[in-house]
């Protein structure tokens, strides 16, 4: 221990009481290292009595009392598990109430509340009117001009310029707009995910030249980064929410960057200025493709016979503006096209002829929340990962496809997963060792048979999608080198195209049998547990794609292969049916989604299950189950109905169920009507396993929290919801109603 900091007691008794406590084997050394540690805790609490005068800085548990002397009202005081603070609710108050009755306060107010990005639209000034001839109002022109196609794209949404006719119904229960005392809140619940130079998935071949954004080979929708608001004294525009990129705006901003060039101007940037939407990387080179040679286009899916998506010209066509007082007109200009994008679509195409090695790519897609495996922060489950199991010396490979920096470090890096494994596979028993997968690539491989990752009694196994950046040395500061458990488990998203085997090999009756945990990645294939010892399965903010994510656990006939001190754990993950053999101790599922692809497949088999604040699509078998807050689409069946609960669950009818506690449809509800509707699950769509407006209430209010029942529990929507409701009355103009409205 280091006197200077956790033996600051100690230190201070003369050295006669320490020589003395030496040979006595130092009682009154760890004594006064209990006090000190205490004392620590007490010199922590003091130093943060400066930063709780500050809504800045202080610990959440004081926004309220901050709030509290400045009169704001409704602030949840004492409630724990919030996901969303009032810090800046609180930190606002006298700007929103200098600005109260203004548009822009109101879109202030809904995200400091819900944390959503948000558009007042006021309807009124939206109406078709008959005009005073002498106090014309020029916009919005009573008529729809067909062909501003901008503005036709844009009508019912949160940027419409149109004029509508009156609607006369309200607008605080969601179904009126358009009417005088009516003003509209529409709130961006998906948030954008940026993926910096993922592998694009080629269609057919390489020559052929169509690619899609993403890995997995689906059409989704690219999204728009919001830009960081400056000015929150103005209402936001498009390229301020995280909504889907439309193909328009794309395209008349790049024609007008490549007409701005021939002309010999500055182009004026905006989805496409510093920090672009979306960037195609080709060859492995690190330069993108400039945007002046991108065409954005519609590149669906043509009427047969035709079987091909349209491609780009090798150049476009442009007139440069004359110059002033000159009569002739200048030579058109043919500028070179590189390739087509679609941002609807998320799909590529290059000219007709021309191929590349490979095709990376940086966009940004939609989801509802930090579930199953993105680029978001993950690192307090990475920390706690390492808390358990990283207290001694720990073993790291890094697994990255940037060639120079592999040959920069061949000790420490790798360039496959499978390198890394088998590097794996052959240290000794009780080995505690991170598998670091360093960035967004594809990784083409089966991970099975040989190549399985083996867990000896003891050892620990952690497959995380992180950065492994190079830190200063501790011995030599001017040299830089890897620290095995510093990583950076965000930014980056690691895509397996093939399937994972785990084998166990731990004795029978092993105390410790080994676990592996995998964080981070998306798997397009199985994870399968072979017949073996292994203690503890953790698949943690993982995708595997529902149609072929299976997990699965086999047992052998003899007892050492039985795999039965097995645990398998599924945490804000997305996987395909689960599989468990009967020997397996237990299977917890939170704050996941497991899908079977329909209603009537098996999505869980085990002997004992604990799902909690999931959604699971398909039917579940098992011994013994324990739910809560969870959403079950199809039927239920548990054999020992005297062991377990299920508790603020959905549960269709049919099921055979524990004893049950508030869960839905009721016991007497007539015909149990009650049904949850979901924005889709089809896998890929940024509304995957999303509750659709429109949900009974007993669904969206239903769980032990007053939340929403599923997967999607912890983004405590309800709760946001409803605590905006309960402000906008404070800020708004008398003889004005307000409804909220869903964007995405």
């Amino acid at each position: 221990m280091n006197a200077t900091t956790t033996e600051r007691l100690y230190g201070l008794l003369p050295a006669v009481y320490r020589l003395r406590d030496a040979d006595q084997g130092e009682p009154l050394r760890a004594l006064l290292g209990v006090i000190e540690s205490e004392l620590q805790l007490v010199e922590g609490d003091i130093a943060r009595l400066y930063d709780n005068w500050f809504i800045e800085t202080c610990d959440e548990w004081v926004v309220a009392y901050i709030g509290d002397l400045l009169g704001v009202r409704g602030l949840p005081a004492g409630r724990t598990g919030l996901v969303f603070t009032q810090r800046g609710l609180v930190a606002n108050t006298l700007a929103h109430r200098q600005g109260k009755g203004t548009a822009a306060t109101l879109e202030q107010v809904a995200r400091d509340v819900t944390g959503w990005p948000a558009k007042a639209v006021e309807f009124f000034r939206h109406l078709a009117t008959t005009q005073q001839l002498n106090h014309l109002i020029l916009t919005p022109p009573a008529a729809v001009d067909l062909r501003d196609l901008d503005r036709l794209e844009l009508i019912n949404g949160p940027f419409d310029g149109s004029a509508h006719t009156a609607d006369v119904r309200h607008a605080d229960n969601g179904r009126g707009c358009y009417n005088i005392p009516q003003v509209g809140l529409f709130l961006w619940r998906l948030q954008s995910y940026p993926l910096e130079r993922a592998t694009a998935r080629a269609v057919a071949s390489p020559a052929d030249g169509r690619y899609t954004f993403d890995p997995l080979g689906n059409a989704i929708p690219l999204f728009n980064q919001p830009r960081t608001e400056t000015d929150t004294s103005q209402s936001i525009a498009e390229i301020d929410v995280p909504a889907p990129l439309r193909r328009l705006p794309l395209y008349e901003e790049l024609e007008a960057r490549r007409q701005a060039l021939v002309d010999g101007q500055t182009p004026a940037p905006s989805y496409f200025g510093s920090d672009p939407v979306l960037q195609v990387f080709l060859d492995g080179g690190n330069d993108p493709v400039s945007p002046e040679q991108i065409l954005i286009c519609n590149l669906s899916d043509p009427p047969a016979p035709a079987a091909d998506w349209q491609r780009p010209p090798l150049t476009k066509p442009y007139t440069p503006a004359p110059p002033p007082g000159s009569p002739q007109q200048p030579p058109v200009v043919q500028l070179q096209i590189a390739v087509a994008v679609d941002p609807a679509l998320g799909r590529l195409a290059f000219p007709a002829g021309v191929s590349h090695t490979s095709v990376e790519v940086s966009f940004s897609s939609g989801f509802s929340g930090d579930l199953g495996g993105g680029p978001y922060n993950r690192q307090d489950t990475v920390a706690a990962w390492l808390a358990s199991y990283g207290g001694g010396t720990l073993w790291q490979k890094g697994v990255t496809q940037a060639a120079v920096a592999v040959q920069g470090d061949p000790t420490n890096l790798v360039s496959t997963i499978g390198a890394a494994i088998q590097s794996w596979n052959s240290q000794p028993a009780g080995t505690i060792g991170i598998i670091a997968v360093m960035d967004s690539h594809t990784y083409a491989e089966t991970l099975t048979g040989q190549a399985a990752v083996t867990i000896p009694a003891g050892s620990a196994l952690l497959i995380v999608a992180a950065d492994w950046p190079l830190t200063p040395r501790i011995d030599d500061p001017a040299q830089q080198g890897r620290i095995p458990g510093q990583l950076t488990p965000f930014g980056v998203r690691s895509h397996l195209r093939g399937s994972l085997a785990v084998q166990g090999a731990a004795a029978a009756g092993s105390l410790n049998p080994g676990s592996l945990t995998i964080n981070g990645m998306l798997i397009e294939g199985a994870l399968s547990v072979l017949p073996g010892n292994l203690g503890l399965l953790q698949v943690i903010h993982t995708t595997l794609t529902p149609a072929a994510g299976t997990i699965s656990v086999s047992a052998g006939s003899p007892i050492e292969q039985r795999n039965d001190s097995l645990a398998v754990t599924l945490q804000r993950g997305i996987a395909g049916p689960m599989t468990l053999a009967t020997t397996v101790r237990l299977l917890t599922v939170q704050d996941s989604i497991v899908d079977a692809g329909s209603d009537t497949a098996i999505a869980i088999s085990a002997p004992a299950a604990e799902v909690q604040s999931s959604t699971i699509r398909g039917q579940t078998t098992a011994k013994s189950l324990n739910a809560g807050n969870s959403l079950f689409t199809g039927v239920v069946t548990v054999a020992r109905r005297q062991t377990g609960c299920t508790r603020f669950c959905y549960v269709p009818a049919g099921s055979v169920t524990p004893r049950r506690y508030r869960c839905q449809p009721a016991a007497n509800a007539a015909g149990g009507g009650i049904v949850p509707l979901f924005t889709s699950f089809t896998f890929g769509q940024p509304g995957y396993g999303q509750l659709a407006p429109g949900n009974p209430a007993a669904i969206v209010t239903g769980a032990a929290d007053e939340g929403e029942m599923g997967a999607f529990n912890f983004l405590q929507q309800t709760q946001r919801l409803g605590s905006l409701r309960a402000r906008l009355s404070e800020y708004m103009r008398i003889g004005l109603e307000t409804g909220t409205f869903f964007s995405t």
